[in-house]
């Protein structure tokens, strides 16, 4: 039988303000989507006509899973906190810097060198990317992950 024993269990208000934080995070970088979609709602005759439109599935479909993304990001990093025994600013950060280096600078090069992406639009994803990790694992240590702090 499997067990959960393994996963550190994280104080469900640090997933909670986590999430919202690194959802807020995301919602940066989805603005222009909800942007455009919010111009065609106007534009729509009625909203029951807006609501059963593609657009309105998709933007819907990409605020879900931004929320279920954030969620996980959060938990995931509360995790490396617990686990790795991080306790001070400068250990969050450093937590944080190298969750970014391992999942989202790959990305980053590949943009730059390889599909030659302008570098401000790169740059403004990398800005959103490192408010996500390193932002966010300063956030958590700010707030605190453990459930019980004397484990």
């Amino acid at each position: 039988m499997a067990t959960l024993n393994y996963l550190p269990p994280v104080k469900p208000s640090a997933i909670a303000t986590g999430a919202i934080f690194s959802h807020a995070a995301s919602l940066a970088i989805l603005a222009p989507l909800f942007g455009d979609t919010y111009n065609r709602a106007q534009a729509a005759n009625s909203k029951e006509e807006f609501f059963k439109s593609k657009e309105a599935a998709g933007a819907a479909a990409a605020w879900g899973s931004s929320i279920v993304g954030s969620i996980a990001q959060t938990y995931g990093i509360s995790a490396l906190m617990i686990t790795a025994g991080t306790f001070s600013t400068r250990g969050a950060a450093y937590l944080g810097s190298l969750v970014f280096l391992a999942s989202t600078a790959p990305s980053l090069i590949s943009q730059v060198v390889t599909e030659k992406r302008p570098l401000d639009t790169v740059a403004v994803g990398a800005l959103a990317r490192i408010f996500e990790t390193v932002g966010l694992s300063l956030w958590l240590n700010y707030w605190g992950v453990r459930s019980n702090p004397f484990d």
